[in-house]
Order: C-alpha cells, then structure tokens, then sequence
C-alpha cells in the first residue's frame, strides 16, 4: 500500500513538473520584431483557430535556448533572419528536415534548405545605395567596382560583425574565391569615409547628410526611412546586372527538432510561404515575397525590377567562417 501510494505521488509530481502543451496551438521562438511578425500569427489563428504563442529575441540567445532545452523544448518552429544564422541552426542539430510539397512548390530552391530543414519566408536585396546629390547612377556599376579609387573617402560600410555582410561576403568567395574577395574587401576597407556602422539606417542618414557618397544596405531599411522621410536624398541601385547579379538574402523558419506539435508546425510554415501571409510580409515588412508568385507592394515595386543572384542561401552558412576569417585579415571592423 505505501509503494502504491510513494509511486502514485511520483507520478502525480512528474505530471505537474511536465509542460502542458495544447492540441490547438503553435509555440514559436522567433528573432523577428513583434509588429512584424504577429500579424502574420494573428491572420492565422483567425483563419484556423490555432492559437500561435511566441517568444521574441535574438538569434544566438534562441538557437542557443533550443539545443539547451532539448527533447523538454516548448518550441515547435524558429523563425530567424539571414541564412546564414538558418544554416547554424541546421548545424547545430536543432531543426526537424521536412517534406513539403506545399513549401517545394511556393518557394524557389535556392531560397530553402537542401535538406528540408528550413525555408525562406521574405526576401531582401543587400544593395547600393548612393547620395543623389553627389552621385550619378551611371557612376555606379557593381558591388566589386566599390573598391576602385574614384570612391576613395566616399564609401560607407556596416560593421562585419553583423550577419547579412558576412552573408554577402560569402556569397563572393563563392562567386570569386577567397584571394579576389579579399582584394575586393582590402579596396571597400581602404574607400571608407569614416568608421564603420552599427546599424544600416545610419548608415542611410549618413549619406543623406553627406557624411559619405554609396554605402551597402538592406533595402527594408531603405524603405521604412524613406516612408519616415520622403524627402530623403538617399536612392538604391542595382548592381552586377550585366553579370551575376544583386546579392538576396532571406528571413526565414524551420520546425524545430523536438517540436511538440510538429505536424502543427509544419502546417503554419506551410500557410507562411502561401498568398495571404506573403501578401503581409510584402505590406507590412516592406520585404520582396519569398515567393514569385505574389507581388511586391506598392512602395517596393516602384524600386523597379532586377536581376538577382542564383547562388543559394546555403551558401551564406557554408562559407560563414571562412567569411569571417577573410573581412577580418581585410580590416573590415
């Protein structure tokens, strides 16, 4: 009679100790803003009724969170921005490969993992952006073309800390290997009007106030200041139109590996790469849709079509540390 009792109890406090999960709801760890990304979540739990609950911070802190937890995680689904920070993710064993027509057919497979494991969700061009008060567009070529002298004390840079230079950094060596791209980083290094930025909006007012002449940014950020600002005297421009094309990178999720409801899971990240969630991430976002089959909003299709690199965002992880190593023997703060 005790053992029954001690063993009732044991199983009572391993019961209470355990997280109770609902059938009818979807946790997300996510690196995104909230007024990016509850939209989305809102517009699904008024469609089906499931409820989404999500935690917000930064990448690292969340990746980190999942392989820490484990098997005991809440999480069902991580949405992270850069393929770069996807492609850890998927390294670090902490994403469920999936199989999905839905996402195969909705997304491009250059924008998804190889293996299933994550998709893109929205897009964005890293670009030139150049002072329309001291440059002329016919200047301007490609990315490479920046380390040449006419830019000497004109050129703006962000930090090489933060993943989307690394991304695009990688996506070089690919296209050029690591001798060339270091070459190409040496002249961006030795162009700079001033010390790197933490952030790509400052380095948009810069140019605009005349701290500097072209810089590289993500054109959201372009779009949210320029809709702060009209007046902006700051453009985009396209570069490597004649030959490769202009560096795209990605926001994007993957299924968590111990994802308590991961068909779930799977069934929102499916709703996401589909009409009515792209349709939000292009409006509210002021992003490209991940997928071609709906079109940018207003704001970002008036920028004008382009040509856009095909080499694939697994690239942007493969490469990540050699990418690293090259910006730092380049003086890329």
């Amino acid at each position: 009679m005790r053992l029954h009792q001690t063993l009732l109890a044991s199983l009572t406090l391993s019961a209470l100790s355990m997280p109770l999960f609902a059938a009818d709801e979807v946790v997300v760890y996510t690196a995104r803003i909230d007024e990016l990304i509850k939209p989305a979540f809102d517009a699904y739990t008024a469609k089906t009724g499931v409820k989404v609950k999500f935690i917000t911070d930064k990448e690292a802190p969340l990746m980190a969170r999942l392989q820490a937890e484990g098997a005991n995680t809440p999480a069902d689904l991580l949405i992270t921005v850069d393929a770069g920070n996807l492609w850890q993710a998927e390294q670090m064993g902490i994403l469920k490969p999936l199989q999905s027509a839905v996402i195969e057919q909705n997304i491009p497979s250059q924008y998804r993992s190889s293996t299933g494991s994550w998709t893109g969700l929205s897009l964005r061009a890293r670009t030139i952006v150049y002072s329309t008060e001291r440059v002329k567009p016919a200047e301007l070529s490609t990315y490479e073309a920046l380390a040449d002298s006419a830019w000497a004390s004109r050129l703006c840079l962000r930090t090489s800390k933060k993943v989307y230079n690394q991304s695009l950094t990688a996506t070089l060596i690919e296209t050029h290997g690591a001798a060339k791209t270091e070459t190409i980083l040496k002249g961006w290094v030795d162009n700079l009007a001033t010390d790197v930025f933490a952030d790509d909006t400052a380095l948009l007012q810069a140019i605009d106030a005349g701290q500097c002449d072209v810089g590289l940014v993500n054109t959201y950020y372009f779009a949210r200041l320029h809709k702060q600002d009209p007046d902006l005297k700051v453009k985009l421009f396209w570069p490597n139109q004649a030959d490769r094309g202009v560096h795209v990178n990605l926001s994007g999720a993957g299924v968590t590996k111990y994802a308590p409801h991961a068909a779930e899971a799977q069934k929102l990240l499916e709703w996401m790469t589909g009409p009515e969630a792209q349709n939000l991430f292009a409006d509210i976002n002021q992003e490209f849709p991940a997928n071609p089959a709906i079109k940018p909003s207003a704001e970002v299709a008036a920028w004008g079509s382009f040509k856009a690199d095909s080499v694939p965002m697994e690239v942007a992880g493969k490469r990540q540390v050699e990418a690293i190593k090259l910006m730092d023997r380049a003086g890329w703060n």
